[in-house]
């Protein structure tokens, strides 16, 4: 017995999705600037040159002057290393050494830990149109943050028409055609408790390998539609508790017209169907039918998913106490009043 997909595979193969390939210096300065407590050693010089990788690179060989492999198209990160050596070399021996560099197209510096970087260094800098950032964080942390926005930033993104919601913890997100009730069950879900992240449209990012985040939009944000009342602001009718801004995709849920002549999973047993979104496997649980109590059998889905994820699974436990009174030759009434001393038990 298989589930029949009203979505398809290919749907979700073939979704639209989009990958920056570049943000500029000014733009990353602008969301980091107060992360980071970044500051402008030479103004707002290079602010337009673009940031086209999302990783890091120390230049310490670069400024021994082996460029072979220099990554000079990423930002380059300068720490106690890179300016404990520039300090060792004489006036001369820096400029020389800072404009090998500097013969490159590169985004921008950063100089962590609090290190001061040589004016006439800066100077160079200038008239290459290279910024030059400083910042307190020594370099592990600094590199943390930066590489953990660029991620971000240079992730694949794509958009889903649903409804997503934090269900215990469980990330299910809605999807059906339009107008079998994905906001209105989402609504249910909420006012049990649980917490909207996005409705409508629901924006997936590609966090790492395999691990898929869903977010709403900063238009829509927490507002939901529901057919007959209108736009409905959800943080204020059910407060700051009732939602959240992003929340791991772990289950798609899909909604679907009963059809009676089509044969649905009873037991359980069944290999779990799954959907690739953009290299992240997630389980595709369907159906559930409008008229049932779809706010029940979706909160049992979050805490059936919770058991599977700490090992144990229901059907699988349920087939093998079958297998085991099988083995012992046990009968149906055998095994039916397994505890015989509730017998006399009249309450």
């Amino acid at each position: 017995m298989k589930w029949r997909c009203v979505i398809s595979k290919e749907y979700w193969e073939n979704l639209k999705i989009s990958q920056k390939d570049h943000i500029t210096v000014g733009a990353f300065f602008k969301a980091n600037k107060d992360r980071l407590k970044l500051e402008c050693v030479n103004g707002e010089v290079g602010f337009k040159r673009l940031i086209t990788d999302k990783n890091l690179h120390r230049p310490g060989l670069a400024l021994a002057g082996f460029v072979k492999l220099f990554r000079y198209d990423r930002i380059q990160v300068m720490g106690n290393t890179e300016i404990r050596y520039l300090s060792e070399l004489s006036l001369e021996e820096r400029k020389a050494t800072f404009s090998r560099i500097l013969a490159f197209e590169i985004p921008c510096f950063i100089i962590t830990s609090g290190n001061k970087c040589d004016p006439a260094l800066i100077e160079l800098a200038t008239r290459k149109n290279v910024q030059v950032f400083q910042t307190p964080f020594e370099t592990t942390k600094a590199t943390y943050f930066i590489v953990d926005y660029l991620d971000d930033i240079f992730s694949p993104q794509t958009t889903i028409h649903g409804a997503f919601v934090d269900v215990y913890g469980i990330g299910l997100l809605f999807t059906g055609r339009s107008g079998i009730g994905k906001s209105e069950i989402a609504l249910d879900l909420v006012e049990r408790g649980h917490r909207l992240v996005a409705d409508d449209v629901v924006i997936v990012v590609r966090k790492g390998e395999g691990i898929l985040m869903g977010s709403g939009t900063k238009l829509i944000q927490h507002s939901m539609e529901i057919r007959g009342l209108g736009m409905l602001d959800v943080r204020s009718m059910f407060g700051v508790r009732s939602i959240r801004f992003q929340k791991r995709v772990e289950v798609i849920v899909h909604l679907e017209d009963w059809h009676s002549n089509e044969d649905y999973t009873r037991v359980g047993l069944e290999e779990e169907d799954t959907r690739d979104i953009m290299g992240g496997e997630i389980p595709f649980v369907l159906p559930i039918f409008p008229g049932k109590n779809v706010t029940v059998i979706s909160e049992t889905i979050a805490l059936n998913y919770l058991l599977k994820h700490y090992g144990y699974d229901a059907s699988k436990a349920m087939a093998s106490r079958l297998e085991e009174a099988i083995k012992r030759n046990e009968s149906l009434e055998d095994t039916d009043r397994a505890i015989g001393w509730f017998e006399h038990d009249f309450e």
